[in-house]
């Protein structure tokens, strides 16, 4: 059977098992338990292409199975081969990926297995307990959501001196049938009654980082959004998000489990403001989508970057500060030591990121994501479990309109920025960190859109490279100015603990008029880049 898998995955803190047992068991559920064996080559082709291939006992049944990511957050390729029933003592059958042949997930893993050369092999198992229900949704998202709670473990090297162990303990919320908004709601729902977070880590990738004994993944990048031929406004809107979600979801899922890696922190903010330039910029491109229009999403997105952002001012600001201040002659102090207090009632990373307005977010935005897709199926009605809000219509502009659009925000930025750059000596402190602001959401909205005004042969190391590449200069001659004024800032406040800060404060202050100087200079040049979005003649 081949399908499109839609679903949620959610984390399950230890505390919280209990009551989402006692939530699942207050409809009718089916336990099983379900023991499976992944497999990939000894070089892991086919994790390296999203792709997981397993054996699994379901009951007294064996399923073959393949995935492998799809557009978005919530999609994935699934082909599942049904084997029939074994007996409990029967050895379990042999893998054949030939079973699914003329799937298009088949055919993605026939291609790496081919390019790889290399012969399956077990890589490691898991031995889960299964509670799932089929919960009904009303009114205009209809749908039909399987819950599915599972407990147990993800085991590495099973039967070995060497043998570890992971647990297990998620909620899936999968559409089985219907409107996407109907499974939305459930997540919604379930995450924030029960202090769930969202997570992308599967099973088979906890058994990879067992076998592969790492502790800290690196941190997740981003990418050009993937657009389709001549998108309309609101294809637009879904890719771009869906492209700073690729981004965010995983580094905010290590975060919450518990992960402080500055770089993940670095690039879960860069995430979210990416984010909070698509939802701004882009909204004229279909003005009837709600999350575009909605307030509600921008103070728990500006309450972590802001959260977050602490932490690294705390920390990376002082590194830099500290080997400058040392060549400068400064005496050996440490700004933040006796900060205690500060320190003691600042939250963690994990806690900005699994809290529930943060996480509610990410489930609406995720959703937006998938919201074009079909129903899978007409729902039967049910009152049990109706979401809150209708839909709402949506006239997006055409490929042409959102093209003239995109050319009129990219301007209007790119004249602000020369503006402000003439000027930027004598602009206040606040002006000038909005400008730096307003560079990046110029240099973030150019990234979004720049294959909507590529030619043929045209790449991004042409003319949008070209024209990213001369904003370098100026986004870091502003990114060291702003460092520099977090810094005076901290020494700033240390000094009424330390007389020592004073030589910071002091040395910071003689240098910002080189500073601004220097920035004002860099943000010149920018006047004279090739704007890669005008039209050619």
């Amino acid at each position: 059977m081949a399908a499109m898998e839609i679903e949620f995955k959610f984390h399950i803190p230890a505390e919280r098992l209990q009551a989402v047992e006692a939530a699942m068991r207050r409809g009718t559920v089916v336990r099983t338990r379900l023991q499976a064996r992944y497999f990939d080559t000894a070089d892991q082709a086919l994790a390296a292409q999203g792709i997981v291939l397993r054996l699994r006992k379901e009951g007294r049944r064996w399923v073959q199975t393949v995935k492998a990511t799809g557009d978005n957050a919530l999609h994935r390729l699934e082909h599942n081969v049904d084997l029939g029933a074994a007996a409990a003592a029967s050895a379990a059958p042999v893998i054949d990926p030939q079973r699914h042949q003329g799937t298009p997930v088949g055919d993605r893993l026939a291609k790496v297995l081919a390019a790889s050369g290399a012969a399956l092999v077990e890589r490691q198992s898991t031995d889960i307990v299964r509670l799932t229900r089929d919960v009904r949704t009303a009114g205009a998202g209809g749908a039909v959501v399987e819950l599915a709670l599972d407990v147990g473990k993800v085991i590495a090297h099973a039967g070995t001196p060497d043998e570890r162990e992971s647990p297990v303990c998620e909620l899936e919320l999968e559409l089985k049938r219907g409107d996407v908004r109907g499974l939305v709601a459930l997540a919604h729902r379930w995450s924030q009654q029960h202090g769930l977070w969202f997570s992308t880590v599967s099973k088979a990738e906890r058994g990879a980082r067992l076998l592969a004994k790492l502790d800290v993944v690196p941190a997740v990048k981003a990418e050009t959004p993937r657009l389709a031929k001549e998108p309309d406004g609101r294809a637009i809107q879904q890719a771009v998000v869906a492209s700073c979600l690729a981004q965010m979801l995983p580094n905010a899922s290590e975060i919450a489990a518990g992960s402080i890696d500055e770089e993940q922190i670095h690039q879960l903010r860069i995430g979210i403001r990416r984010l909070r330039t698509a939802l701004r910029e882009l909204a004229g491109l279909d003005e009837r989508t709600e999350l575009f229009n909605s307030a509600e999403w921008e103070p728990p997105l500006v309450e972590a970057f802001r959260a977050l952002g602490v932490l690294r001012d705390r920390d990376q600001v002082v590194k830099l500060a500290q080997p400058q201040l040392q060549d400068a002659g400064a005496p050996a102090f440490d700004p933040l030591a006796g900060d205690d207090v500060q320190a003691a009632h600042a939250p963690s990373p994990g806690d900005v990121v699994r809290a529930p307005a943060f996480q509610s977010v990410l489930v609406s935005l995720i959703g937006f994501t998938a919201a074009a897709t079909a129903a899978v199926e007409a729902a039967p009605k049910s009152d049990a479990e109706a979401p809150k809000q209708a839909p709402s219509p949506s006239e997006p502009l055409d490929a042409s309109d959102a093209r003239r659009y995109l050319r009129k925000r990219l301007q209007h930025l790119h004249k602000q920025i020369v503006r402000d750059g003439q000027r930027f000596e004598s602009l206040n402190s606040e002006d000038q960190h909005r400008t730096r602001k307003r560079l990046k959401r110029l240099r973030y909205l150019a990234e979004f859109v720049m294959p909507l005004f590529a030619d043929a042969e045209d790449t991004k190391t042409s003319a949008a490279g070209r024209y990213l590449k001369r904003l370098r200069p100026a986004q870091d001659a502003l990114g060291r100015f702003n460092d520099e004024a977090v810094a005076q800032a901290l020494y700033r406040k240390a000094s009424a603990r330390d007389a020592r800060a004073w030589f910071a404060v002091g040395w910071f202050s003689a240098r910002h008029a080189a500073g601004a100087r220097a920035c004002r200079k860099a943000l010149c040049k920018i006047e004279k880049a090739s704007r890669f979005w005008k039209k050619r003649s």
